[in-house]
């Protein structure tokens, strides 16, 4: 007579059994989603900042397409010391990382399972990413005094890339958390995104009021 309790049904996709961590931790659709998403948005940015960049740099007087305005800008932000805080364009970085990141959503999606390894590492990245973001928003908004479309794409994907990574690690176990934390989190992971991003666009309005105010 089979024994039943060696019997196992097939995981569900993105499912973890005790002791399934050496296979790979797999991830739901939402996650893939998001990486792919903002992977592919944080990229596109990050080129049409790299393409007209470049074009400045054969081209003094060249116009970016994005500076619409005295406020909204993107030319003299790339020109700017900011736009090349390790020697080099920051959309170079843009360019390598949500490529990286794009290409980690499709295989999610596709069912791979990913190491525990390399989901603390684009937790880290993703962290770094973060910070480095949050960093160039206070340097545009109170240093520069402009705001660059693309660049607020490439803020906006990686906030979200940043928070349904650690979404996601935190669910999986991958990253320890108290029982009460991951029930608040998994139930209002969407409300506290969109309370970041309000954060965000209060500032933006606050701070160039006088040039909003004045387009009414």
């Amino acid at each position: 007579m089979e024994n039943d309790q060696h019997v196992r049904r097939p995981a569900a996709p993105g499912e973890n059994r005790p002791g399934d961590f050496g296979l790979g931790t797999g991830a739901g659709r939402r996650t893939g989603l998001v990486m792919l998403l903002a992977g592919a948005a944080g990229w596109i940015a990050s080129f049409q900042l790299a393409a007209d960049g470049w074009r400045l740099l054969r081209d003094p007087a060249y116009q970016p397409p994005c500076d619409i305005s005295p406020v909204v800008s993107c030319g003299s932000v790339m020109s700017s010391a900011q736009g090349s805080v390790f020697g080099f364009p920051n959309m170079l970085l843009g360019l390598a990382a949500f490529a990286v990141v794009a290409a980690l959503g499709v295989a999610v999606l596709t069912g791979s399972r990913l190491s525990r390894g390399l989901w603390l590492a684009l937790e880290t990245g993703a962290l770094a990413g973060v910070v480095f973001v949050h960093w160039l928003i206070v340097q545009s908004l109170y240093e520069l005094d402009k705001i660059c479309p693309y660049c607020a794409c490439v803020w906006l994907s990686t906030i979200a890339l940043f928070w349904y990574v650690t979404v996601h690690c935190l669910e999986r176990g991958i990253l320890p958390a108290p029982h009460h934390v991951l029930v608040v989190v998994r139930e209002t992971h969407w409300m506290l995104l969109g309370a970041w991003y309000g954060v965000i666009a209060l500032l933006v309005l606050t701070r160039f009021w006088p040039y909003w105010s004045g387009l009414l």
